[in-house]
C-alpha cells in the first residue's frame, strides 16, 4: 500500500469533520471468478470521498463504477457472458455476500476485512457524506420507496444533502433526459437502485453521460432503508444464512433462484477463487 493521499486544500472542510484519506491503492483477489476489492465498509467510504473530491476538480473525470458480487452475480457471470462483460466493467466490485468473505479466508492469503453488504454500506456512506458535503442522488424503487428513503436519510444523518431523486420507472429511451436531469443537480454519489442486471447495464451505458463521482448499484436498498423489506438476525448474517431468511419471506418468488444459483456459486467460490499480488489506484 501507498501513503495516504492529501486532500485538496479547498476540501478542508473533510478534513475539520474527521475525515482521514483513504490510501491511494487497495487489493484485489479472483474471488468465484470475479475479481474482488479486499476493501472494508469504512476503506469504503473513506475511498467514496476521496474519489468524489477529486472528481469535483476534474469534471471530465468519469465516475468510478462501483458493483457488488454476491452468490447470483457469481452464479449469473458463470452462466451468462453478456452480463459477465458488463458486470466486469465495474471499477470496483466490492463483497455483498458473508459467503464470498468466507471463501476469501479459506482460499486466498490475502482475505477480504469484512462483508460490506449495500443494505449496510449506504448508511457508512450518508454518515460520512453528512460530515464531508457530498451530495447524494437516489434513482430507483418506486416513488413512494424512494422519496420514503431519501426522508429518512436526510433524517438519521443530519447535514446531507439529498440532491435529487427519480423512481426506477422509466425506459432506455428516457435516458438521455434523465441523465440531464440528473447532471443538474450535481451528484457526486449515484445510488442505482434497479433490477438486476438492469442497474449494471444502465450504469455502464450511461457512465459517460453523467457527471459524478461515483455510480453505486444498490438493489433494493431503499427498501431496506424504509423498512419494507427487513434484515435477518445478526446471527444468521454472521453465518452467511441471509439468503435462507429471504427465501422464508418470499418462497415463490426466491425458490428457483437459489436453487439455480446457489450451486453454481457455490461451485465457483470454492474453485475459482485465489490470490492475487495486484494493487489498484
Amino acid at each position: 500500500m501507498g501513503a495516504a493521499i492529501a486532500l485538496p486544500r479547498a476540501y478542508a472542510v473533510a478534513t475539520e469533520a474527521g475525515f482521514v484519506a483513504a490510501n491511494d491503492g487497495y487489493g484485489e483477489i479472483t474471488l468465484g471468478g470475479i475479481r474482488t476489492a479486499c476493501l472494508s465498509r469504512d476503506g469504503m467510504a473513506r475511498m467514496m470521498v476521496q474519489d468524489c473530491l477529486m472528481a469535483r476538480s476534474n469534471p471530465l473525470r468519469q465516475p468510478k463504477l462501483v458493483f457488488a458480487t454476491n452468490g447470483h452475480a457469481i452464479a449469473l457471470a458463470a452462466q451468462d457472458e453478456a452480463f459477465r462483460f458488463t458486470f466486469e466493467q465495474a471499477d470496483i466490485i466490492h463483497a455483498d455476500g458473508q459467503a464470498a468473505v468466507f471463501a476469501s479466508r479459506l482460499l486466498t492469503d490475502t482475505p477480504i476485512p469484512e462483508r460490506s453488504a449495500t443494505t449496510d454500506f449506504i448508511h457508512d456512506a450518508a454518515k460520512i457524506a453528512a460530515q464531508t458535503g457530498l451530495r447524494f442522488f437516489l434513482l430507483g424503487a418506486t416513488e413512494e420507496a424512494n422519496a420514503e428513503a431519501a426522508r429518512i436519510l436526510a433524517e438519521t444523518y443530519p447535514g446531507l444533502q439529498i440532491v435529487g431523486r427519480h423512481h426506477g420507472y422509466f425506459s432506455e429511451l428516457d435516458e438521455d433526459e434523465l441523465c440531464d436531469d440528473i447532471n443538474l443537480t450535481q451528484p457526486d454519489v449515484i445510488w442505482v437502485g434497479l433490477s438486476v442486471p438492469r442497474e449494471y447495464e444502465f450504469s455502464v451505458r450511461n457512465r459517460s453521460r453523467l457527471t459524478a463521482g461515483w455510480l453505486v448499484t444498490c438493489g433494493g436498498c431503499f427498501n431496506f432503508v424504509t423498512g419494507a423489506y427487513t434484515r435477518a438476525p445478526a446471527w444468521m448474517q454472521a453465518l452467511g444464512l441471509e439468503w435462507l431468511y429471504r427465501l422464508a419471506r418470499e418462497p415463490r418468488r426466491l425458490f428457483w433462484r437459489y436453487a439455480v444459483t446457489n450451486p453454481i456459486a457455490f461451485f465457483y467460490l470454492l474453485t475459482r477463487t485465489t490470490s492475487a499480488c495486484c494493487v489498484t489506484d
